[in-house]
């Protein structure tokens, strides 16, 4: 593969640092001044390079790689080659994300467009906005009257922020996005092209056809939200639309208005979630699912990929399928169409039915 001249990686980290840092146990002490530079997938990992495991279905790429140190769980720390350290762990793969945490720190954030530091002289900044000491707004940015924006906050390329909005610190607004209507809480990220606060799909059906209703809500994002690029999440029609600390939103996300999800939700691509909504706290919901109006999502439930959501989903349930439906029920529908799609063929080839 070819370097990444992206992402560098660290000038060097011990093994015995990223061991407590990670709340990893180090199973051969003496590896620990070994330093690692980089992460690498179990495959192709190599000396310097830190990676992880999470089953035995990968130890034939781990009895190959040639990785200076893996994170594993105890019951695979004996499979683990000589030449590699073994950090023992209980969740490889989260303590694997601290390690790429620590080695490309440049990477938890958006990359700067330019190398301009504070206010470019090509941003157009209201007179009325107020912006405090240490933030950066980048070249073609629009920032409008009555604007707040905290300190260590940085507005990338060409994004705008609409009048009134309020931005916290430490807060990050990607390329081409636009925020408006919304108050933005502490060390919020959001991705390129991403659209807050724009008008609710709102219309009365009447004798003239649809008639326009005014979308007078809010936009209200808590703080450490991640909203992935291209996501759009509407303003409240009377309500705000709520998106609680420290939700993550994948890319190309459609949120109605009134929506309000709960803290620490993962919400993957291309969901589609109707307005006034209520997605309670620590669920997790897989790519492509509908979500429709009106409806209740417990806490801590898991929404498969696919999904059609059509009511209220009890919390801590896990559902699929369409219409949703508790999981076991739908493996258990699946694994009967396929005996009856054997019985069909078999039936074609002669068999006959008594």
């Amino acid at each position: 593969m070819a370097p990444n001249n992206y992402f560098s990686g660290s000038a060097g980290l011990s093994i015995s640092h990223l061991a407590e840092a990670c709340g990893a146990d180090l199973v051969r002490p003496e590896m620990g001044e070994t330093q690692i530079f980089r992460i690498a997938p179990l495959a192709r990992a190599a000396e310097g390079e830190v990676t992880f495991i999470k089953s035995r279905r990968s130890l034939e790429q781990l009895e190959k790689s040639a990785a200076s140190a893996v994170f594993c769980t105890e019951a695979l720390a004996d499979k683990v080659p000589t030449q590699t350290a073994a950090l023992v762990v209980g969740n490889p793969e989260s303590a694997f994300a601290i390690a790429a945490a620590l080695l490309y720190p440049e990477a938890m954030n958006l990359v700067r467009i330019t190398s301009e530091s504070g206010i470019s002289p090509h941003a157009v900044i209201d007179p009325e906005a107020r912006l405090e000491e240490n933030v950066t707004v980048e070249a073609g940015a629009v920032i409008g009257r009555d604007v707040e924006i905290g300190s260590g906050s940085v507005v990338l390329a060409n994004a705008v922020i609409g009048p009134g909005t309020r931005i916290g610190r430490d807060c990050t607004i990607g390329a081409n996005a636009s925020i408006l209507h919304s108050l933005i809480g502490n060390r919020v990220i959001i991705h390129a092209g991403v659209r807050l606060g724009g008008d609710g799909f709102g219309y009365a059906a009447g004798a003239r056809g649809l008639a326009k209703l005014p979308q007078v809500g809010r936009v209200v994002i808590q703080d450490d939200v991640e909203i992935g690029a291209n996501t759009a999440v509407d303003r409240g029609a009377m309500d705000d639309t709520v998106i609680g600390e420290g939700t993550k939103i994948d890319n190309l996300v459609q949120i109605g208005h009134n929506v309000r999800i709960g803290r620490h939700c993962a919400l993957a691509g291309t969901i589609g979630i109707a307005g006034s909504a209520t997605i309670g706290d620590g669920v997790m919901i897989g790519g492509g699912t509908g979500i429709n109006g009106h409806i209740s999502i417990g806490d801590g439930a898991v929404i498969a990929g696919f999904t059609g959501v059509h009511g209220d989903v009890p919390a801590g349930a896990q559902w699929g399928g369409i219409p949703a439906r508790p999981l076991r029920g739908v493996i258990r529908d699946g694994l009967e169409a396929i005996a009856r799609a054997k019985q069909l063929e078999t039936g074609k080839k002669g068999r006959t039915e008594q």
